[in-house]
């Protein structure tokens, strides 16, 4: 073996031995193509271009196989993408071998090992379920907002009854991987919509289905305590309550009915009510009427009453007296019967026609 070794040496070395350069002779023809052939040989070993010199680079088959290797590596973790941005408003789980780590993470960039982890992006900003029926116009369903039918309830004599309400709530960012690891990415259908049904079917159980409207504001209040109750009373209080907004009570038909026919009697006896006060105001205005032209006249008659002297009454008398004895310069036939005292009315007898008498008021 240490034989062919030197023997594999010194073919190389004579393989790489420089060819020795003929001499130059200045004779005929043919001796100028050769000087030409090795003058170009001069030219290279002088500094010259020369192929022989290139060297290619030995690539083994192992190191092609590891470079081959890495780029199909490289290809992968690109594919796989190992890493996710959070947005604001957003929390990230991750997850590793399928345990859930208890610290979220915050909005920014971050790396993960595919296969081995994983990342779970949850949305903490305000989110909205909407209880109405189908005729809204602007059901645009996402991940904030969600839109279901009104809650059918019972009264207190067992009447169907739909509400339609509002309901806006969040979850806690640093509670994240708890409801998710315990309720899963559907913690809205776990938790929040049973305890709205609950809160709501509780109050509703509470009234007669025509009294609602008219309780409104009382059965709003009522739904909000209860479910703020049920939210407060799960561990560590992981969902905060925004608010609650009573929309729409739907009663049944036959309650309407009856709810309408109670409106309408009320219209009638405040309509009857209003006539009446109407009338009694215009008896009163006629009594106080009568009342005031009979104090008038009252008053008048005191006034003439106090204005009637004795010597008023003597200058009357005279003036009656007066006219009679210019009646009797007429009439000498005529009779005169003066009261006792003078008073009036005297009595005039005309004595030509016992039938006429004439009656004077003083």
């Amino acid at each position: 073996m240490p034989i062919d070794l030197n023997e594999r040496r010194e073919k190389q070395n004579k393989e790489n031995k420089p060819t020795p350069t003929p001499p130059n002779n200045s004779g005929g023809g043919n001796n100028s193509g050769g000087n030409g052939g090795n003058n170009w040989n001069n030219r290279g070993n002088k500094g010259g271009f020369n192929v022989d010199s290139i060297q290619m680079p030995n690539f083994s088959g192992k190191f092609i196989g590891i470079l081959i290797l890495v780029l199909i590596i490289a290809f992968f973790f690109i594919l796989a993408r190992p890493f996710i941005v959070i947005n604001s408003g957003e929390v990230g789980i991750k997850v590793n071998l399928g345990e859930y780590q208890p610290t979220p993470l915050q909005p920014g960039l971050h790396f993960f090992v595919p296969i081995l982890q994983n990342i779970i992006i949850v949305d903490t900003r305000v989110r909205t379920q909407n209880f109405v029926g189908s005729d809204e116009t602007d059901r645009k369903t996402n991940a904030s907002t969600i839109y279901k039918n009104p809650i059918q309830v019972r009264d207190k004599l067992g009447l169907d009854v739909f509400i339609e309400l509002t309901l806006k709530y969040r979850l806690k960012s640093d509670k994240a991987s708890e409801i998710i690891r315990d309720y899963t990415m559907l913690w809205d259908e776990n938790i929040v919509v049973p305890y709205i049904l609950e809160a709501v079917g509780s109050t509703v159980g509470n009234f007669n289905a025509e009294e609602l409207p008219s309780k409104r504001d009382e059965v709003a209040k009522l739904i909000i305590a209860n479910f703020k109750n049920k939210i407060d009373s799960i561990k560590d209080q992981p969902i905060v309550y925004d608010s609650i907004e009573l929309r729409k009570i739907i009663l049944p038909q036959e309650v309407k009915i009856k709810i309408e026919q109670v409106q309408v009697a009320k219209q009638e006896a405040e309509r009857a009510k209003q006539e009446a006060n109407a009338l009694r105001e215009r008896a009163q205005g006629k009594a106080d009427a009568s009342i005031t032209e009979a104090k008038g006249q009252a008053e008048a008659n005191r006034l003439v009453s106090e204005s009637l002297s004795q010597r008023l009454l003597e200058l009357r008398q005279i003036e009656i007296q007066g006219k009679f004895n210019d009646a009797l310069k007429d009439n000498k036939d005529a009779q005169i019967f003066l009261t006792p005292g003078g008073a009036v009315p005297n009595i005039w007898v005309d004595s030509k026609n016992k039938q006429r008498t004439t009656i004077s008021n003083q």
